[in-house]
């Protein structure tokens, strides 16, 4: 975790301006984004709505990263194109790895998002569009979004879960993995392609407060994992599968030198 006492003074200097910058920048491209959101709600029914929703979410972010100084490097798309549903699973380090995956998983897709969210004026009609709502806290809510995210999935649709369950701020590669996206992959019989991001804690760091720092991200889609055979009893088997070559994979990447230059 990077925290505030650690960010040398001149960088929270001169992020801090950064950051006054790309807040701006980021109310003009979402006001823009939420008028063509409200457009497609009026003209477009499931699941062509969201299909036509990202199409604006990927103009937005193709347009937003670059400006802010963060370009975006993918790999292992081609796991994902014309292939699935599937339930994508990611970590999750910084508010920006939602800026990423939504718009630039391959295919029409929903993710699982905090309820908390969706009361902030505006934004809450692009963040509404794209997600299905959770409150963690309210079991009712949990069960209502699982049912919506198997219907996601019935519609050709899919579902981005962050396994987590919240950021990471910790120190760890991962912090433990919840059942949700695991169960939900079992009872639907559709694959799991995990999903590994680098570098976002960086941007905009967890507790950095007026901060945001230009670097690039990186985004890449490991093979599928298949859960036929699979039962509801072996939830935790297959979390366990995850967690490992997730954690694996992200700590191979970070220890080539040359590849994690900060």
């Amino acid at each position: 975790m990077i925290e505030r006492r650690t960010i040398p003074y001149w960088q929270r200097v001169i992020f801090g301006a950064f950051a006054v910058y790309v807040a701006l920048l980021f109310l003009v491209t979402m006001l823009l984004t939420a008028l063509y959101v409200a457009i497609c709600y009026l003209c477009f029914h499931e699941p062509r709505r969201t299909a036509m929703v990202l199409k604006g979410y990927r103009v937005w972010m193709s347009i937003f990263l670059p400006l802010a100084g963060c370009r975006i490097r993918i790999r292992g798309r081609e796991r994902l194109k014309g292939r699935g549903p599937f339930v994508v699973v990611a970590n999750h380090r910084s508010f920006v790895d939602i800026l990423v995956m939504t718009p630039f998983v391959p295919g029409v897709n929903k993710t699982l998002a905090k309820k908390e969210f969706a009361s902030i004026p505006v934004f809450s009609l692009i963040y509404r569009a794209g997600s299905v709502l959770v409150d963690r806290k309210n079991p009712a809510s949990r069960a209502k979004s699982y049912e919506a995210m198997k219907e996601v999935l019935q519609q050709g649709m899919h579902m981005i879960i962050y396994p987590e369950g919240t950021r990471n701020t910790t120190t760890e590669p991962l912090r433990p993995f919840q059942d949700g996206a695991f169960a939900l992959a079992i009872e639907t019989q559709r694959p799991i392609v995990p999903a590994v991001l680098f570098h976002t804690e960086k941007i905009l760091p967890p507790g950095a407060g007026l901060y945001f720092r230009p670097h690039r991200i990186e985004l890449h889609f490991l093979p599928p994992v298949s859960v036929e055979g699979y039962d509801r009893n072996q939830v935790q088997e297959l979390k366990q599968q995850v967690f490992s070559l997730m954690k694996q994979y992200y700590v191979q990447c970070l220890q080539h030198t040359h590849w994690n230059k900060s």
